[in-house]
């Protein structure tokens, strides 16, 4: 049994199998990380808002953990893939390879693979750290160094003034058009909090 861990020590610990090890070790932790944040996010948002019985509730929350871990952990597997090929093709690794295999794991997981909730609840988390990102790299490498100073100061409270003049204004004329999610939640904050019949439900609980 010695002589046999000490070969898989050997084998795991070898430069050669480094980047292969690597793929399967991303797998692991897209599975490890999508369960962790989906099914946290969803006991929560599932027992606070959705009706149901408790069974029904589970099995949304567990349906919605699989599929996060899933498509995490398939991404990871492409993602890594790819570089992996890119690498061994070119002899070694290049940043626009980073783009490349995002842009095939993105389109192959989060865009071909459907259009769900849990997706595009994703997909739009990655876009707004995107946008900030941008941003700051604008500043960064001093693209606009007519801007420089006022990104932080102007350019962020406007953002975040736009943001939600726009998403108030949707939830008064389309609420249908917003991600299923944000709109329960601003059901219950803005039309809930319009409706009462007793004191219980003023200051308590929401029928």
């Amino acid at each position: 049994m010695d002589r046999i861990m000490d070969t898989v020590q050997q084998v795991i610990l070898d430069p050669k199998y480094h980047d292969v090890l690597g793929i399967l070790k991303g797998l692991r932790n897209g599975a490890i990380y999508g369960s962790k944040v989906r099914f946290a996010h969803a006991l929560v948002m599932t027992f606070l808002f959705r009706n149901g019985s408790f069974k029904d509730k589970m099995v949304l929350i567990v349906k919605a953990t699989r599929e996060h871990a899933r498509n995490l952990a398939t991404f990871v597997f492409i993602y890594k893939s790819t570089l992996y090929v890119l690498k061994s093709t070119n002899g070694k690794q290049q940043d626009i390879d980073t783009f490349i295999a995002g842009l095939l794991g993105g389109y192959v997981v989060f865009g071909r693979g459907g259009k769900s909730s849990v997706n595009q609840q994703i997909v739009l988390y990655v876009f707004s750290r995107v946008v900030l990102g941008l941003a700051k790299l604008t500043v960064k490498k001093r693209l606009i160094p007519s801007l420089h100073d006022d990104v932080g100061n102007k350019v962020w409270p406007a953002f975040a003034a736009v943001c939600w003049g726009l998403v108030m204004y949707m939830f008064r004329t389309d609420p249908d058009v917003l991600q299923p999610s944000m709109k329960t939640s601003m059901d219950y904050i803005y039309l809930d909090s319009n409706r009462w019949d007793s004191l219980r439900n003023l200051v308590w609980h929401n029928e």
